[in-house]
C-alpha cells in the first residue's frame, strides 16, 4: 500500500472495522497448524493465494487497517503513518518470495492480490497467473491498444485517470491512463473473471495478510468453498470469513511461510533487482566549420527523457585525462550537461552515478569515451540476459553493484548516442525468519543467524516439490528494468524495447 495511494483516495466516511486487536495463537499450536498447513500445500493440486496488505508490512509499507495502520490513525486524527523507504524501492518480503517459489515448483497456480504495491510482480509472478483487482500504483494501461507499461516509479494518478505520458505503439499513441481504482470504480473485469475462474477451480485459496473486509474482493475466495474447495486464513486479526475457513493462523505471515517452505524442503531465493537507465550524448550540428564540437550530455529514464528517474539522486562526469575540464555535478534531473571542447581531442568522460535512498548500491563508475571524428559501431544484447547475468553475479559476490552496458545506438540523422545500462541495486537474502539486505562491496553480507524450530512430519512433505513446471522459462520485460519471469507467453500485450 502506498501512503500517496491513501492521500489520494476519494475521502469516505465508513472504510469498516480499523484498529482491531491483533491475536496470536500459542507457539504450540501455532506449529500445529503451520504443519496442517504444509500437508495442505503439499497435496494441493490447484493452489491459489489470495494477498492483502499484510505480507508488505514487513516491507516497510503500512496496511490499512492494523493498531498502526493508514484508516486506523487517520480514524485517532494522526495522519498517515510515515514509510520507513521510498515506495519505489521496497523489496518483496520472505511472504511474496515463497510464493514465488511455491509458483515455479508448479503447485501455486494463481496470486489475487488487493495490494497497489507491485511487489508479486517484482518478486517474480508472472504477470498472466496474477490478478491485481485494485490496480498497480506502477503500471499504466492503453485503453485503445490495451499495453500494459510497468514503471519504476509511481504513476501520478488514481482512478483510472488519463497520464503524462503516451503508448509508444507508432499505429496507437494514445494517451495512456493509471490503473489504479478509487473507492466508486468497478473492479477490473478482466482481473475478476480470471480470480473467479481459478477460485473455482481451486482446491485450497490461501488467505495471506488480509482482513477480508473489501467488497466485492473479499467475496471471491467463497467460490473455491462452494465447488469443493477450502479456504485457509493467515491474519492476526479477525475477519468475517473466519467461520468459512478450514483454517485459520493467527501469526505472522512471514513467520508461517517461511516454516511452512522449511516443511516442504524448500529454499527461497534472494531477490535482486536491476534497474536500466540510459545515456544520451548529443553533439550538435554547425552550420560553419569549426574545430570545436558543441555537445550535450543527459541521464534520463528508459521510460523516456521527462519521466522521472527516482533511483538515481546525483552524477558527477569528470574528465580525468583532461585537467583543464572542470568536474560538472548534476544534483537534480534532468541531468543534463552542456560543453563546447575541441573536435581533434578525443573525450574520456568518467560518470559516477549515485543511487539515492533504498538502493543497497551507493553509486557506480562508468566510461564514456567520446571520437568526435570516428564512427561508433552499435550494441545490441538481449537485455534479459544481461540481467539474469548481473543476477547471477550479485548472488555469488554476495553484494550488489555489478552493471553493463545493453545497447548502443547512434542516431545519425539526430546526431545522438544512447547508451542503456543495467546495475543490480538491491540484494535481499531471506535467512531464519528476516529478510537481510547485502549492499555493495563496501558492506559485506550480513546474514540473520537464527531460525525457528523445526517441526517434523510424518512423511517427506518435501518429496516431488522441486521440479519445475512444464516448459521453457521465458523473460517478458514490462518495460521497467525489472524482468518478470514467466512459463509461457502471456496472454496481456508486454511492450518490450
Amino acid at each position: 500500500m502506498s501512503l500517496g495511494y491513501a492521500q489520494k483516495l476519494s475521502y469516505k466516511e465508513d472504510v469498516g472495522d480499523v484498529g482491531m486487536s491483533e491475536i496470536f495463537d500459542t507457539q504450540q499450536v501455532l506449529q500445529q497448524k503451520i504443519k496442517q498447513l504444509a500437508k495442505m500445500i503439499k497435496k494441493s493440486k490447484h493452489l491459489v493465494a489470495f494477498t492483502g496488505a499484510g505480507i508488505s508490512t514487513s516491507c516497510g509499507i503500512p496496511d490499512f487497517r492494523g493498531p498502526k495502520g493508514v484508516w486506523t490513525l487517520q480514524r485517532e486524527g494522526k495522519g498517515v503513518p510515515e514509510a520507513s523507504l521510498p515506495f519505489h524501492r521496497a523489496a518483496p518480503s520472505v511472504t511474496h518470495m515463497a510464493l514465488v517459489e511455491l509458483e515455479r515448483a508448479g503447485i501455486l497456480k494463481f496470486v489475487i492480490s488487493q495490494n497497489v504495491d507491485s511487489l508479486h510482480l517484482r518478486s517474480g509472478i508472472p504477470r498472466y497467473k496474477l490478478s491485481e483487482l485494485h490496480g498497480n500504483s506502477f503500471r499504466e494501461v492503453c485503453p485503445t491498444c490495451g499495453t500494459e507499461y510497468v514503471r519504476d516509479f509511481e504513476v501520478e494518478t488514481i482512478g483510472l485517470k488519463e497520464t503524462s505520458r503516451r503508448c509508444c505503439d507508432p499505429k496507437c499513441g494514445a494517451k495512456l491512463k493509471d490503473s489504479v481504482l478509487d473507492w466508486e470504480d468497478e473492479l477490473p473485469p478482466k482481473e475478476m473473471k480470471a480470480a473467479e475462474n481459478h477460485c473455482r477451480t481451486a482446491d485450497i485459496v490461501l488467505c495471506l495478510g488480509t482482513s477480508l473486509q473489501i467488497t466485492p474482493a473479499c467475496n471471491i475466495p467463497l467460490k473455491s468453498i462452494r465447488n469443493g474447495g477450502k479456504m485457509v486464513i493467515v491474519n492476526l486479526q479477525q475477519t468475517p470469513k473466519d467461520n468459512k475457513a478450514s483454517l485459520v493462523i493467527r501469526g505472522f505471515v512471514d513467520k508461517v511461510m517461511t516454516e511452512v517452505m522449511q516443511l516442504l524442503k524448500m529454499s527461497i531465493a534472494p531477490y535482486i533487482r536491476v534497474d536500466l537507465f540510459q545515456i544520451i550524448f548529443n553533439q550538435f550540428r554547425r552550420v560553419s566549420d569549426s574545430k570545436y564540437a558543441k555537445w550535450s550530455l543527459r541521464v534520463i529514464s528508459v521510460h523516456g527523457e521527462k519521466a522521472p528517474l527516482p533511483f538515481i539522486e546525483s552524477v558527477e562526469v569528470t574528465f580525468p585525462e583532461r585537467p583543464e575540464l572542470k568536474t560538472a555535478i548534476l544534483n537534480q534531473q534532468p541531468f543534463l550537461l552542456k560543453r563546447e571542447t575541441l573536435k581533434s581531442r578525443p573525450l574520456h568522460m568518467v560518470l559516477w552515478i549515485n543511487f539515492s535512498e533504498g538502493c543497497d548500491c551507493r553509486f557506480i563508475s562508468i566510461d564514456l569515451p567520446i571520437d568526435f571524428e570516428a564512427s561508433t559501431d552499435d550494441i545490441s544484447q538481449d537485455k534479459n540476459i544481461v540481467i539474469q547475468q548481473l543476477r547471477e553475479m550479485a548472488n555469488e559476490d554476495q553484494y550488489c553493484g555489478q552493471s553493463s552496458i545493453v545497447d548502443r545506438k547512434h542516431l545519425s540523422d539526430s546526431g545522438k548516442t544512447v547508451f542503456t545500462y543495467a546495475v543490480a541495486t538491491n540484494i535481499v537474502q531471506y535467512n531464519g525468519l528476516l529478510p537481510s539486505k547485502t549492499s555493495d562491496v563496501s558492506e559485506l553480507t550480513k546474514k540473520v543467524n537464527g531460525g525457528s524450530e523445526k517441526v517434523n512430519l510424518d512423511d517427506d512433505i518435501g518429496s516431488g516439490l522441486t521440479d519445475k513446471a512444464n516448459g521453457a522459462q521465458e523473460k517478458v520485460d514490462l518495460d521497467n528494468g525489472i524482468d518478470i519471469c514467466t512459463y509461457s507467453v502471456p496472454s496481456k500485450k508486454a511492450r518490450v524495447h
